[in-house]
């Protein structure tokens, strides 16, 4: 029998779009690849509609262009930043909320796409902090960071062939240059045998290729970190950090004046411990990982280069290596994420102050003083 598309048992029919001329709306939308599914409630948290809709700018115009301004909720990931541009374009409220901190969802044990928008937009309507709504990058900040993105990828590509180029010849016995240079293939093919080399002049011909286009994203960054970022000076003159490094660090916070205290960059970063404190029990746990992953293995890379023996000396380096001198085999990790959570205090308080790096603030200090 076929159903009547009519309300019934006091819920709206399916297709039934009156709620669009209501004033009010707070919606959930659980964003997919190529589709998404949206959940409508009221002022006070009745449902009154739902649907899918396609990852489209038409799509997005056609059901919510003519709304009411209303407040959308919608979980981080790929396809947010445009989205979320659209919406606001429309004039509505958009809250993006911190996918890794809603459990409630993503470790639901009916979890669906249909639920998970309801939940989206009952959390919103009540109270939008209970979703730990993040910043949405802005267009230009998000393709130039797509440059440096686009690198790090040809980078693991890279690191991927010449990893396999090397067990090759190691089952030949034989064994290629160490350093990886935009001539590592050319200088590879010295040191193997004829036979082994015609099997990986391909793939060695492959890496050098990739090392001459990423020589050319390097200068690409350098030329947009002087031309469009200056801000990145201050912070390219500390021992360690390079431009990549630098213009990867303001991109990536985009605004120096989001965080009242420079000391919050570091959790923003996932470089202070996780904690999970329960009545007496407080234990010790592991750095949380959270924000930006490439951002994070840059400043630990820096701070590699700091406690190592090229690094150049100053108080942040000491400070690093005491630590790395206590206690066991895990010392010298710990003081590396603990000196990449300094770094990056460090880079936000020059970007904030525009002054110039000292290697030994104290001591200037105390010499401006005297």
């Amino acid at each position: 029998m076929k159903k009547n598309n009519t309300e019934q048992n006091g819920k709206k029919a399916k297709g039934d779009k009156s709620w669009q001329a209501m004033e009010g709306l707070t919606i959930g939308i659980d964003l997919g690849d190529k589709h998404s599914w949206y959940c409508v409630v009221d002022g006070v948290g009745n449902k009154i509609g739902e649907g899918s809709l396609s990852n489209t700018s038409t799509a997005i115009a056609k059901h919510f262009g003519g709304l009411k301004r209303a407040r959308l909720a919608m979980e981080t990931g790929a396809q947010t930043g445009w989205i979320s541009r659209e919406l606001q374009a429309q004039g509505h409220e958009v809250i993006v909320a911190n996918a890794r901190e809603l459990r409630a969802i993503s470790g639901s044990g009916r979890k669906s796409d249909r639920r998970d928008a309801e939940k989206l937009a009952r959390y919103a309507r009540v109270d939008p902090s209970i979703l730990r709504p993040v910043r949405v990058r802005g267009p230009q900040a998000q393709l130039d960071l797509g440059r440096i993105r686009a690198r790090d990828a040809l980078v693991r590509a890279r690191t991927l062939l010449v990893n396999a180029a090397r067990g090759l010849a190691k089952t030949r016995g034989q064994r290629l240059v160490r350093s990886v240079t935009a001539s590592f293939g050319k200088r590879s093919q010295a040191v193997l045998d004829a036979e082994l080399g015609a099997v990986l002049e391909p793939l060695l011909a492959q890496i050098d290729a990739l090392g001459e286009q990423i020589k050319r994203y390097d200068q690409q960054i350098e030329q947009q970190a002087a031309q469009c970022y200056p801000e990145t000076a201050v912070l390219d003159a500390v021992p360690g950090v390079g431009p990549l490094t630098a213009l990867s660090f303001v991109l990536t916070l985009e605004d120096a004046r989001r965080f009242a205290h420079s000391r919050e960059v570091g959790p923003y970063l996932g470089l202070c411990p996780r904690r999970r404190q329960s009545g007496g029990s407080d234990p010790k746990m592991r750095i949380s990982k959270e924000g930006d992953e490439y951002l994070r293995r840059l400043l630990v890379q820096c701070a590699h280069w700091m406690l190592g023996p090229f690094g150049a000396d100053s108080a942040l380096r000491r400070w690093g290596l005491r630590l790395a001198e206590r206690g066991g085999k895990d010392a010298t990790k710990r003081a590396l994420v603990a000196v990449a959570r300094k770094l990056a205090v460090l880079l936000h308080q020059l970007w904030v102050t525009q002054q110039p790096y000292r290697a030994f603030p104290q001591n200037q200090a105390a010499a401006e003083a005297a």
